[in-house]
């Protein structure tokens, strides 16, 4: 690449007006953020900025020639597509404003909605340790259960937030779907448990909720009946960018740690680590819930964060310790509008803040890793066995860069 930028430099005349591509492969960015952190004495991380957010006029292709607009007939030739229109196509990777208020009708069917399918999969799955074996998952379309057993069969189910369908698949290919529109979750329920059964898949689930108040049973609730699509897949856009983060600060880590995935009790998406102890039996309390559930879910010394769509005006990440050591709640964090709310006993960082960030990646890693910290460092957790570089492996690969290609 080096060599061709020299050569145009020396005719530049044959290169005026044109736009050339370069690409390369060696050092990859992993490799570069390497040797920087060991001419630095520290950890570097790479980090790929979207060309979206460094847009500007002078990146586009072609900038001394004349455009040809498609007003001038059939035989116009369309432009080279440059930064800019990057930017209209790069639209989701923007951190999407969804006001709480906005769309609490919305938000409170969908979470019906979610119990009823996170209850299916709790009628097959077998159980795994803090209730792992029932939640769902962030996908490329929605909300996921990922493969369900049912015998020696398998089926899965899908919330699609661009069909707006409840998709239910089974491991002979059949398939049915619920669509997704505003009806109460009487109807929702009805219809679903309906298609289970045509694929042969007959389940009985708990027909009410946990974690809420009221908790009306599924077959009579008409209450719960508002459904908008843009909300739906707003709200989609924002669990895929908090399972991204989540998944990145997972990564330090060689302890036990849960999958990034969303509980549907509480409607969040949760990340937890365990320090390996057992902890104190916890003593249940949530609204509609058996007590033994949560003292299933907390038998364990942990420290958990993730994203809930409320706790601030347009939802919170937040970050909690269980049991809580001494100091955990004063603990200072040097994270900009990050705050203990004694109320709901979690640090607090509001998804509002985060979106208007210079940098809202950053923002987040850096709440998940100072509350994580103080969670380690008050409960003495043996840190050094249960913590790693996530790019323990790129070290070698630098080192030796053709083993792996």
């Amino acid at each position: 690449m080096g060599q061709f930028v020299a050569h145009v430099l020396a005719e530049p005349q044959k290169y005026l007006g044109e736009r050339s591509e370069l690409a390369g492969d060696s050092p990859t960015p992993a490799e570069m953020a390497v040797t920087i952190g060991d001419a630095l004495g520290r950890p570097a991380t790479h980090r790929q900025t979207p060309l979206a957010t460094i847009a500007n006029a002078d990146m586009n292709a072609n900038p001394l020639r004349p455009e040809r607009s498609t007003e001038s007939g059939p035989e116009s030739k369309p432009r080279t597509k440059g930064i800019t229109d990057m930017a209209e196509t790069n639209s989701t990777t923007a951190w999407p404003r969804l006001r709480v208020a906005d769309w609490t009708d919305t938000r409170e069917t969908l979470h019906m909605w979610t119990q009823v399918v996170g209850k299916i999969r709790l009628a097959h799955a077998p159980l795994l340790n803090h209730w792992w074996q029932v939640t769902l998952y962030v996908s490329p379309r929605g909300l996921t259960t990922s493969a369900i057993p049912y015998a020696d069969r398998l089926f899965d189910i899908e919330f699609d937030f661009f069909a707006h369908r409840l998709v239910i698949r089974a491991d002979n290919g059949d398939t049915r779907s619920v669509v997704l529109a505003p009806k109460s979750v009487a109807q929702f329920y009805t219809e679903t448990m309906r298609a289970l059964d045509e694929l042969g898949l007959e389940t009985r689930i708990q027909g009410r909720p946990n974690e809420v108040d009221p908790s009306i049973p599924f077959a009579e609730d008409t209450r719960h009946a508002s459904y908008d699509p843009q909300s739906a897949q707003t709200f989609w856009r924002q669990l895929v960018h908090a399972n991204r983060l989540l998944n990145e600060f997972r990564s330090g880590f060689t302890g036990k740690s849960s999958p990034v995935h969303f509980y549907w009790g509480a409607m969040d998406l949760a990340c937890t680590r365990f320090s390996g102890r057992t902890a104190p039996e916890h003593s249940g309390g949530a609204p509609h819930c058996a007590d033994w559930v949560m003292v299933e879910g907390y038998s364990h010394e942990l420290s958990s964060c993730g994203f809930w769509p409320g706790g601030g005006a347009e939802g919170a990440f937040y970050a909690y310790s269980y049991p809580e050591p001494d100091g955990y709640r004063e603990r200072r964090l040097h994270v900009s509008g990050a705050t203990y709310d004694s109320d709901l006993g979690e640090f607090v960082l509001p998804y509002e803040t985060v979106r208007t960030a210079d940098d809202p990646n950053a923002l987040v890693a850096e709440f998940l890793r100072e509350t994580y910290r103080a969670a380690a460092e008050l409960g003495n957790w043996d840190r050094n066995t249960l913590e790693c570089n996530p790019l323990r492996w790129a070290l070698k690969r630098a080192a030796a860069p053709w083993s792996l290609r």
